[in-house]
This record gives structure tokens, sequence and C-alpha cells, in this order.
């Protein structure tokens, strides 16, 4: 078979004014090309089916939910429905690193695959650039004599950059010889709190406001510095005006997919923009999104934050999961996950338990879905179906990779036979304090006994409470590879400890990360990057991603 790229590249895209043309858009967007635009705001309103595609943990490669994503949407309209895909951009950290491209595979992509991989329309670009000139202000105050009596000890806020760099995980900064020095650091753009105002923001004015609530240090007698202090936030507005719209491109099949925001799950939110989700939901009688890694991750953090400040909710889970990360959540190694292993599937599928246990808290009707590969065995797939069968759960086995809609048309039967309007149910309510509501993600999602708070974190609980900001919502940043806050406790890990290493304000946002174990918000580059292998021929065509 072919790979992604040569897939995408042989295939033959319909230039983007038709695709917009079919969804009365025509008058209504900004080419950046032929073949992408961006959508201007939308005057209208109109309710769908929004299906949600979340999944059990990954192996380190994931598990295919864009695959699945994008099969599922070219399936429903094969059926005749009017579907359409809001789905996440994909940072140049993971496509130089170790997962390549996150535009789906084989027959089941969203193209122009390359483009949406590199640099796509400068939404990230613009990001970072709102970022740093943020960043960059905080220091051109205290150096031209900090009338805002800034404690330089106390900065919040911090650089950023779209690629994998362990080196600026801790850095030094001093600020021209004038004795300001302090130490700082750099997240991955993807992390950053601007890339989730994006996401979380409902139009530019509201963009705006959130910008200037952004916390960025605190003053000497312990008061909030926030962005708008600094008179930085319009700028960083104009900055991000076109990236704010969101973006139309389609599949191998032509049917429209609008990508915008990328904030990944693990150390974010996870969950692409509420403009793109809502401009879907207006266009569309069936919406499919997908929420990063594992439903302990991307799906709670959609479902106790993006849907709460949306105002949406999901007809329709779907869970995504592969024989593959069943064997590995069993202890199984890269080297043998491709080998016929019955009792492997057998004692992995308490993970897939785990994230059914999960979402079924939340009251939305739920499908399973195996992605097949074709290193799979009929035996090990029947475990899968039989477990799912024996707790009554909708099964479907997702071929899409290898033919496009044709693999996903029975799980596109079994969405649409169980969307349904039903009330969601939080993990948490607003009202309780910070501790509460970790400890009760704790008990429920992570399945740990108890939470130990280091004292820096403590303090700083203490301290946002004092401030009035404890009714936030809170985002856990934590590993992907399990449902604890620990990369080797696998399967589905009961009566443990999580360890809160800190926390932090995303004021602008709307809600406080709380940062577990030993997680990073700036990645580091694999042994073997996949960059190795991404290069352009001399047709000047790019290869190399996958």
């Amino acid at each position: 078979m072919e790979s992604d790229i040569e897939i995408a590249h042989s295939s033959k895209m319909l230039p983007i004014s038709e695709i917009a043309k079919n969804l009365g858009l025509e008058d209504n967007i900004d080419f950046y090309g032929k073949y992408k635009a961006k959508i201007n705001p939308l005057n209208k309103s109109k309710n769908s089916h929004l299906i949600l595609v979340t999944a059990t943990n990954p192996t380190p490669f994931g598990e295919g939910k864009t695959t699945v994503s994008i099969g599922l949407l070219d399936a429903l309209n094969k059926l005749g429905k009017k579907a359409i895909a809001a789905l996440r951009e994909p940072s140049l950290g993971p496509v130089f690193g170790l997962k390549g491209g996150a535009t789906g595979g084989g027959y089941s992509q969203v193209v122009p695959m390359d483009d949406i991989n590199l640099h796509f329309n400068g939404d990230f670009h613009a990001i970072t650039s709102a970022n740093n000139l943020l960043a960059s202000a905080i220091d051109n105050h205290i150096y031209f004599g900090n009338e805002l009596n800034i404690d330089i000890n106390t900065i919040k806020f911090e650089r950023c950059l779209d690629l994998n760099d362990r080196a600026l995980r801790n850095i030094s900064i001093d600020i021209d010889g004038k004795g300001l020095k302090r130490d700082d650091r750099f997240n991955i753009t993807a992390a950053s709190e601007i890339m989730v105002i994006l996401c979380l923001a409902s139009n530019i004015k509201d963009l705006k406001k959130r910008l200037g609530n952004i916390l960025v240090a605190y003053t000497k007698d312990g008061k909030p510095v926030f962005a708008k202090d600094l008179k930085v936030d319009g700028a960083m507005t104009v900055i991000l005006k076109e990236a704010l719209k969101p973006n139309l491109v389609q599949t191998l099949e032509h049917n429209p997919v609008i990508i915008h925001g990328g904030p990944f799950a693990n150390i974010a939110h996870g969950c692409n923009s509420i403009i793109a989700t809502k401009t879907a939901m207006n266009l569309a009688d069936y919406v499919v999104t997908e929420a990063g890694f594992g439903s302990d991750l991307g799906a709670e953090k959609f479902l106790d934050i993006k849907c709460r400040f949306a105002n949406i909710k999901p007809s329709c889970i779907v869970l995504v999961s592969t024989i593959k990360a069943l064997k590995y959540n069993a202890g199984i190694k890269k080297d043998a996950l491709l080998t016929e292993n019955v009792d492997a599937v057998k004692n992995g599928l308490c993970n897939l338990k785990a994230h059914i246990d999960n979402l079924k808290k939340f009251n939305i009707n739920l499908v399973v879905c195996l992605n097949k590969y074709n290193t799979d065995y009929d035996s090990e797939i029947n475990i899968v179906k039989e477990y799912c069968d024996k707790e009554n759960i909708s099964f479907s086995i997702s071929t899409a990779y290898y033919k496009g809609s044709h693999g996903a048309i029975d799980l596109a039967n079994k969405v649409l036979k169980n969307c349904e309007e039903r009330d969601l149910k939080y993990i948490y309510d607003l009202n309780d304090s910070l501790q509460e509501k970790l400890e009760k993600l704790a008990k429920e999602i992570y399945h740990a006994s108890n939470v130990i708070y280091s004292d820096k974190a403590l303090e700083e609980i203490d301290r946002l409470e004092k401030l009035g900001f404890g009714k936030l919502p809170i985002c856990v940043a934590k590993t992907q590879y399990s449902i604890s806050d620990d990369k080797d406790k696998l399967g589905y890990p009961t009566n443990y400890d999580i360890h809160v290493k800190n926390i932090k304000l995303y004021n602008g946002a709307g809600f406080i990360t709380i940062l577990l174990g030993d997680i990073l918000t700036m990645p580091g580059l694999p042994k073997i990057p996949n960059y190795e292998k991404i290069d352009i021929d001399d047709n000047e065509e790019i290869v190399g991603i996958f």
C-alpha cells in the first residue's frame, strides 16, 4: 500500500470554493490558495448531533482517532447524512518528532495533508507570536522601571515555540546585564495559554477580554498583574485576528472538514476551537469531533470544560481502541505487539473497561470502535467483540484506513442508532473547592485512592482560592499512557496515590491547570526523529510525512 502522503498527493481535490458552495459559504470565506480557506463568522444558529471521538490509553504511536473520525465523517455522508468534521490542527512538534502528521491516514485523510501538517494557514505562528509578544512586554516593562512593581520571581507567563526542544525547558534570563536575572522556560505552543484562549474564545471581543485577563505575575505586595495592565492585549488581538477564523479543507472523498486550534490533551485541554465546533454545528446535521489522547484526558476535558463553556453536549461518544493498545496495556513490549497473543488481549481488556466505566459516568451513549490494522488476528478481534457484547456495548470495526468510507459504514450506522439527546453529567461542580474537584477526578476517572500535594502546590491553591479563582474548572496535565500519573501503571490501576507537582492559573482561558507527576510542557525529540525522513524531491514534492 502507498504511504499516506503518496495517497494524498495522488488524490484529486476539489477547489475549496466548491466545498464552500455545497455548504452555502461561497460568499463567506477567505481563500488561502486553491484548496484551503478561512470561514468568516456566521450569523445563524442551528442545533445538530455532536459526536465525540476519544480513545483508550495509547501506544506511543497513537491509535488512529483522527483516521476513525474522518472515516466516520465520510461514511455518514455516504449514507446521505449532512455531516462535517471539526478537528484540531497538527503541531510541528509531533510532525518532526515521533508520531508524524495528524491528518488521518491511508484512504481516510484530510487534504492537502502536507500543507495542513506544515504551517497550515499560519495559526500556530500567530499564536506563538502573540504569546512571545506578551513575554517580551513583561521583560520590557521591568527593564524600563517596573512601574507596576512586579516581583520578577513571581512571573507566571512563559515563552513558547512550536517545536520539541528539551534545551528550552529551563533557561536563564538576564536583561542587558542590569541585574534582572531570573529562571524561565519555554512551553510548546500547543500547551500555551494563548492556544487555549483561541480555542475557548467565542468571538474577537471575547478573545481580547481573555487575553487581557492573562495572569502574568504578582506585585511585590502580592497583587495579581494581568496582561491588560501592560496594555498589550490589543496588539495580541491584532496578531490573532485572522487566526481566530476556522479553516475549511476536505477529505479524500471531498467532504468538508473544519480544522482549527491544536492544544495537546496531556498538558492542555485537547479540543479544537469552540468557534469551529459551533460553526460546524451551524452547517450540518451531524458533527464529528475528537478529543486528544485517552478519554481520561481529552474526553474528560471536552465534557467538563469545553461543554460547560460552549453550552454544548455530545449525542454519542465513540471510544477507539486497537489490538496493539490492548496488548501494550497488558505489558507487551513494542517488538512483540504484532505477534498473535490472545491472552495479552484478554489481559489488556481491563484498560478498555476503565475507559468504558469512566465514560458511562457522563450519561452519554457509547460505541466502541476497534481501529483494525492488517497485523490484527481474527482470534484477537473476537475477544474484544465478545467482551463488548457481554457488556451490552455497541461494537464496530473500522477499516477506513484501507477502504475509506466503506470501511466505516457499520460504525456510522451504529453511531446513528445511538445518537440521543441526554443530560450531560459532570464529574465535579464548579462550586467545589480546587481540592474537591481534583479529588473527585482522582477517584472517578483516575481510580486513585489519595492525592498527595507538594508544598508548592498547596501554597498556590491557598493563594488562588483567597484571590477568588477557586470556582474555575480544572485542567489536569498528566501522562497520556496511563489513567494514572505514572506512565508505567498500565491497564486499570486502582488504589494508588497521585502526586500534584504544581498549580497554574490560566485566567485568560478560564481554568486552572494542575500538573501531576513528571509531566513536561516542552517535549523532547526521540533518538530517531521523524524529521530525518522528511524531504523534498526533485519534483518539489514533500516526502516523509505520515
